[in-house]
């Protein structure tokens, strides 16, 4: 099993930063894509950034070159850095991992983290 464990949301006003944290308990050699994903009142959970087990990282394109998505060289711990935040970017986020198909194929993720972006 993988448990998954966020922090670093808050409240915080436009233009601002925040930076999302995400450790992953167990088998590391079986985490494929790592990735954030947010939901907002009344909306679908949707992808803002993930990244390959290669490290090559992909962005929703509304938060292409405001969010940096990375991890630890331990590969259990996924960051999201974002920077220049709008009062849309307001949601849960949560962290999910895949494992590979030979580990089970299934997709974990957090309890999720409230972003509060105030105009």
């Amino acid at each position: 099993q993988v448990q998954l464990v966020e922090s670093g949301g808050g409240l915080v006003q436009a233009g601002g930063s925040l930076r999302l944290s995400c450790t992953a308990s167990g088998n590391r050699f079986s985490f494929a894509d790592m990735g954030w994903y947010r939901q907002a009142p009344g909306k679908q959970r949707e992808l803002v950034a993930k990244m390959s087990p290669f490290c090559t990282p992909t962005y929703a394109d509304f938060v292409k070159g405001r969010f940096t998505i990375s991890r630890d060289t331990a590969e259990t711990t996924l960051y999201l850095q974002m920077n220049t935040l709008k009062p849309e970017d307001t949601a849960v986020y949560y962290c999910k991992i895949s494992r590979y198909p030979d580990w089970g194929g299934d997709d974990f993720w957090g309890q999720g983290t409230q972003v509060t972006v105030s105009s």
